[in-house]
């Protein structure tokens, strides 16, 4: 029986299976050839096997099917507001540079065998999440890394499926438009710490403030910050590099990380935990940490003669702030930031935003990301609401940004491009418009 749960991918002799507003699809999926309905309440021409809940009916079937392969692979989801793309995306370049066979599942794609999928969602529902399980499974592949979003657990994209690790980044500020309070978002995401094996790891960031919540008496629950089993004691950051010390088990270890910023000292804190607890020892991972690189749009920096462009994702409050904390510490002279917010998403964040921006840069450019189909001046109306400052302007247009934030840098100044990071396109109305931050960035750095 292939199952399959959207009616545009049915061909013929498949069986279709109405989750959620699948429903409504069912004749469709019947004229392209499905010969076999399964949904909750009605009978159909062809055969037709009615369930009580069709998205638990699926999760169970997958997981019956898949149980003996998946056992054999090691799985780690991870889950948090920021932070989720750059700790998985660690773990997966260390465990290949170890010789371990590992994919990647998130933000940036489908990563595996040196291959890149691209996905429409963080965490793909379970079908699609199935027939990468199935390709793992056929190409050798050891261990699989994945974000695990907060609409995945509470629209139960990964019903079932146990992990034998689980990863809590922090909590801040995000999805209100999904979630509609804090509570509900935090309590989405301490779904995958119910979903882990008997005593499998629970890796708990324990410098956030809602750490506890996270911790289960059932799971090996494994802290780390400036407190906890993996012990942060002090850093060093710059442009290009951060220098830590660790200690764990009362063991001093000094760290290079080829990539700035204190939050992603503690990403990498977290991989490194992953990786020792499979079995490696610290210095063996240190080893290969000289090779490691940030995901693509996450602190990326294009530079062209004293002039330095940062890319990143950051578009939550938290996120946008621990950037501008961070290349503080790097002394600029200036420090300029285009910013935008998303349309149709969480409304509440966006003067957070805009203030935080505007305090912490000393000029702030606000422009599109992602508008969507909401009227761009109702956005960024929604981002200067109340700002007290007037270090600011405003450029709709995000190429005509970039371009008069390049033309304001000087020598030793730093403009940050935040908010779509790795992104290749903009949204606007129901159109995917290629658009590249870095692509634009380098193309008027090297007309300067």
């Amino acid at each position: 029986m292939k199952l399959k749960d959207d009616s545009r991918k049915i061909q013929k002799g498949d069986t279709f299976i109405a989750i959620d507003n699948g429903r409504n699809y069912i004749d469709d999926a019947i004229k392209a050839g499905a010969n076999k309905i399964i949904n909750e309440d009605k009978i159909y021409d062809v055969e037709t096997i009615i369930v009580n809940d069709t998205r638990q009916y699926l999760a169970d079937y997958l997981y019956q099917k898949f149980k003996s392969e998946l056992n054999k692979i090691t799985l780690i989801g991870i889950t948090g507001t920021n932070g989720k793309t750059t700790t998985a995306y660690l773990i997966y370049e260390l465990f290949n540079l170890l010789n371990i066979r590992c994919a990647y599942i998130g933000t940036i794609g489908f990563y595996i065998n040196n291959e890149i999928k691209p996905l429409n969602n963080t965490t793909p529902d379970l079908v699609d999440l199935y027939n990468m399980f199935q390709e793992c499974i056929n190409k050798n592949i050891k261990v699989i890394v994945m974000e695990v979003s907060s609409h995945a657990l509470k629209l139960n994209r990964v019903l079932n499926i146990k992990f034998d690790y689980g990863i809590f980044t922090n909590l801040t500020h995000d999805h209100l438009d999904f979630h509609h309070n804090l509570d509900d978002y935090k309590d989405s995401k301490k779904r995958l710490f119910n979903s882990l094996k008997n005593n499998k790891y629970a890796i708990i960031n324990s410098d956030d403030a809602s750490f506890k919540d996270f911790i289960f008496k059932k799971n090996h629950n494994v802290l780390y910050g400036t407190d906890g089993e993996y012990r942060l004691l002090d850093y060093k950051l710059s442009l290009q590099k951060s220098e830590f010390n660790l200690i764990h088990k009362n063991r001093k270890y000094h760290i290079q990380l080829n990539i700035p910023c204190l939050y992603n000292i503690y990403n990498y804190i977290a991989a490194l935990i992953v990786l020792n607890k499979y079995g490696f020892n610290i210095m063996k991972i240190m080893e290969k940490t000289k090779f490691l690189k940030a995901p693509a749009g996450r602190m990326e920096l294009v530079n062209k003669d004293n002039k330095y462009v940062l890319i990143d994702y950051a578009h939550t409050p938290d996120a946008v702030l621990n950037v501008l904390k961070n290349v503080k510490t790097f002394k600029p002279n200036k420090i300029i930031t285009i910013i935008g917010c998303g349309g149709n998403r969480d409304k509440t964040k966006r003067p957070i935003m805009g203030e935080i921006a505007t305090k912490n840069s000393d000029f702030v450019i606000f422009t599109n990301d992602n508008p969507r189909k909401e009227n761009e001046l109702d956005i960024i109306k929604d981002i200067t609401y109340n700002l007290d400052s007037n270090n600011y302007e405003i450029i709709h247009n995000r190429e005509y940004a970039i371009k008069k934030g390049i033309k304001m840098l000087a020598k030793n100044d730093i403009l940050l491009i935040l908010g779509k990071g790795h992104e290749k396109y903009q949204i606007i109305g129901d159109k995917k418009i290629h658009f590249d931050d870095k692509e634009i960035a380098l193309k008027f750095l090297n007309k300067c």
